[in-house]
């Protein structure tokens, strides 16, 4: 049986961010990290998601939340708005939307984020990001296609 891959890329999970999450490939580029850790969030990989956080975040050290926050929640899906490069080769940027929902069915909450990657060693780590924001008339980072005044920003 086929199976797509949660990050919205329209492939099969075992060819595009399985791969990555399992350690068969690493991930080449910052979309392809961030597209691989969204799917770790669905598949509740907390080993993944922490190896691929940047040495600096501890990442270990909140892996009891991780775990707590895949109990409750839903994820609904991922649009990737833009990817940037940094200052250098070793920094890159992606902007994202990812919708998710609580287990107790509560409203879908978006998360929007331009997320800052580093390279090491060949191998790229999440290191933080930032909440865009959107004016009223831009179109809304959920993907709707609609303006965020008629959409997401209600």
């Amino acid at each position: 049986m086929t199976i797509l891959c949660p990050c919205g890329s329209e492939s099969e999970f075992e060819q595009c961010c399985q791969p990555a999450i399992t350690g068969v490939r690493l991930a080449a580029t910052p979309e392809v990290l961030m597209r691989s850790r969204y799917s770790a969030y669905v598949t509740k990989n907390a080993d993944y998601l922490i190896s691929s956080w940047h040495p600096d975040c501890h990442a270990a050290d909140f892996r009891h939340a991780l775990l707590e926050g895949f109990e409750s929640t839903q994820w609904l899906g991922l649009q990737v708005i833009a990817t940037a490069a940094g200052k250098n080769a070793d920094e890159g940027f992606v902007e994202f939307s990812a919708r998710y929902q609580d287990s107790d069915g509560s409203a879908v909450v978006l998360v929007h984020e331009r997320s800052r990657f580093l390279r090491a060693n060949e191998r790229w780590y999440y290191i933080d990001g930032i909440k865009p924001q959107t004016g009223r008339n831009d179109p809304c980072p959920c993907g709707s296609g609609k303006k965020y005044k008629k959409c997401c920003a209600q």
